[in-house]
């Protein structure tokens, strides 16, 4: 910390050496109990305003679907994504309120969303998962656990509402899981490559949980998900691949829905298919962390924040606070 009485110039980093995303928080001001308060801030201004959405959206009569589960109807996808989508401002609100930072921390290490990332990075999971799904499907319709029925009613209303608010809603998870509580997981923890080990497989089990899975097999396989985004936000130094992965996941998945029936839809891996399953979607997973890491030597793109090291006064001393 800088000598008691002296103001920081504008724009100084908040971190006296380079550090991980995952170490963000640990800024010159890092106390143990600060990401405590940010999750207890999180979760409730999180369920209050996911509460009030969804009854918003019941009320309204835009959703019809008192649980939220029929996700093929666009009104209650909508009202879904919408509370899900809140996570992101909640998220922001926490770094302001609890650590006194920029919400930008909770995107990258440059304090901000990096945009030019994401067409790359699109490819890259098109190339990998969503080839992935589209084989999943086809063998899935080819063994007879799967029937094509056509689109679903309402299937152009609910294209619109896949592309214009799924991203935001598999972003808002993203800053949650493998944004806020990852770097509070791997705060606690001094060595930075421990504490994203832990990291990853503790959110991983609470993001696998969180959906609700049936069976040890759909557990896994939204695990694998998890680890695999857990594995992109290391290399990339930000959640933006993570982002990115999360979004055409979901998207390709409903566009698949929205044109050949809600029968192919992968809330539950296929029982009599799930070795083959797994093994697909694992190799779909591993293969977009295999790409973004050679893609991660050639863009270079940043993995430590910025630093300034106050520790010693500098050669020339900042100006007294007035």
């Amino acid at each position: 910390m800088p000598p008691a009485g002296w103001a920081l110039p504008p724009g100084t980093p908040p971190h006296d050496e380079p550090t991980s995303f995952l170490h963000a928080m640990r800024a010159r001001d890092w106390a143990w109990w600060r990401p405590l308060l940010g999750l207890l801030l999180l979760g409730v201004v999180f369920l209050v305003a996911g509460a009030l959405l969804g009854v918003l959206g019941i009320l309204t009569g835009i959703s019809p679907d008192l649980a939220l589960v029929e996700l093929t109807d666009p009104g209650t996808l909508l009202v879904t994504n919408a509370t899900l989508a809140v996570g992101i401002p909640v998220v922001w609100l926490a770094w302001a309120v609890a650590h006194g930072m920029r919400p930008g921390w909770s995107s990258s290490v440059l304090a901000r969303f990096r945009w030019r990332l994401l067409p790359r990075l699109t490819v890259l999971a098109l190339l990998s998962i969503g080839v992935v799904i589209g084989l999943s499907v086809l063998l899935a319709v080819a063994s007879g656990e799967v029937e094509i029925t056509g689109p679903v009613p309402s299937w152009g209303w609910l294209l619109a509402v896949v592309l214009l608010t799924t991203p935001l809603q598999s972003a808002a998870e993203e800053y949650l899981f493998r944004g806020y509580l990852s770097q509070a997981i791997a705060g606690w923890i001094r060595a930075p490559r421990t504490g994203a080990v832990v990291a990853a497989v503790v959110t991983g089990a609470l993001f696998s949980l969180a959906h609700l899975p049936p069976d040890l097999a759909t557990f896994l396989d939204r695990f694998a998900f998890a680890l695999a985004a857990s594995a992109v936000v290391w290399l990339t130094g930000g959640i933006e691949a993570a982002v990115v992965l999360h979004a055409v996941n979901n998207v390709v998945l409903f566009l698949l829905v929205a044109l050949l029936g809600d029968a192919v839809t992968t809330d539950v891996v296929p029982a009599g298919l799930a070795p083959v399953s797994l093994a697909l979607t694992a190799a779909g997973f591993g293969g977009f962390v295999l790409l973004v890491a050679r893609w991660r030597r050639r863009a270079r793109p940043e993995v430590r924040t910025p630093a300034l090291d106050l520790r010693r006064p500098p050669g020339a001393a900042p100006a007294p606070a007035r």
